[in-house]
């Protein structure tokens, strides 16, 4: 088995874990769970495969990785980190397991190239494939950026290089579900832009770099560009990039659905809740921190 350890974090899982699991196991017996105190069976299932199960309120995920990796013993050389509904394929398993061992003292990430699914399809075009995401990293030399919403590893010394095959992001649970998800995702994406226009947030970020990784590109994108762009504009110019310029109806009839609910519907909410923080902010007379905490219950 390899010298790393998987960390995956987990609430009311139990329809996508086991997948994950068994993949994982092909790689490790060094899984580690942090469960958001689930009311499913999502920890019988880890228990199964005998992870090391650990539970810690969920504040958000930037909060609850840097609780693991501050407060759990890890004996491995290296730590991935995988979401429930993700998993291994078994070419990047095999990659992992050959390269590895041989990689150099100076070498402290790994970048892997995800490939996700919606309703069983995979999204190949629309700028969305491959997503490349650093997620394996050597044990302390890396935390997670401080953010409410898209929140990225950052290494603390070292370089990074990137590997060659996909891990997967197939989530099991039905459309419901995942519009409720982004509804909570869309208020947390309202106070990055929020704190991205008036810095109330005291945060060590990633920085956006117009030719860096893919990562630090979009984020100086979205920061430097998508930005400014007047609200409920934005999503209509984003989608139609997206749906035509990067051909995104390739993707056929789910594809369509995907991208008119991730790439407008879900951008069009979030600059709706931008909108209402601000004009209760205006209207009161208070800052946007205590409108975020009167109407969503957060402490930042």
């Amino acid at each position: 088995m390899s010298d790393i350890s998987i960390l995956i974090l987990t609430y009311n899982e139990s329809l996508n874990l086991e997948s994950c699991l068994q993949k994982a196991r092909q790689l490790t017996n060094d899984i580690i769970i942090v469960d958001s105190f689930s009311s499913d069976e999502t920890l019988e299932i880890a228990r199964k495969y005998d992870c090391q199960i650990f539970q810690n309120k969920f504040v958000n995920h930037a909060h609850q990785l840097n609780w693991a990796l501050k407060n759990i013993t890890i004996q491995t050389e290296w730590v991935l980190r995988l979401d429930a509904d993700e998993y291994l394929t078994p070419k990047l398993i095999d990659e992992i397991k050959e390269k590895l061992p041989n990689l150099s003292e100076e070498t402290t990430g790994i970048f892997f190239r995800r490939r996700v699914y919606f309703m069983g399809k995979w999204i190949r075009f629309g700028g969305y494939y491959p997503t490349v995401l650093l997620r394996a990293w050597r044990n302390k030399k890396a935390v997670c950026e401080q953010r409410w919403m898209d929140e990225h590893m950052k290494l603390l010394a070292g370089r990074s290089v990137q590997f060659r095959h996909d891990m997967v992001d197939d989530n099991a649970k039905n459309l419901h579900w995942w519009i409720g998800k982004h509804n909570d995702y869309a208020t947390k994406e309202a106070i990055e832009h929020l704190n991205n226009k008036y810095h109330f947030l005291d945060s060590e970020y990633v920085d956006g770099k117009f030719l860096g990784t893919q990562e630090q590109r979009k984020r100086w994108f979205k920061e430097k560009g998508y930005a400014y762009i007047p609200l409920a504009i934005r999503p209509f110019i984003y989608f139609l990039y997206r749906y035509l310029i990067r051909f995104g109806f390739l993707d056929g009839f789910k594809g369509l659905l995907f991208h008119v609910l991730q790439g407008f519907w879900y951008r069009f909410l979030v600059d709706a809740k931008v909108f209402e923080i601000e004009e209760k902010a205006k209207k009161e007379g208070v800052s946007i921190k205590q409108i975020i905490h009167q109407e969503y219950q957060l402490e930042l």
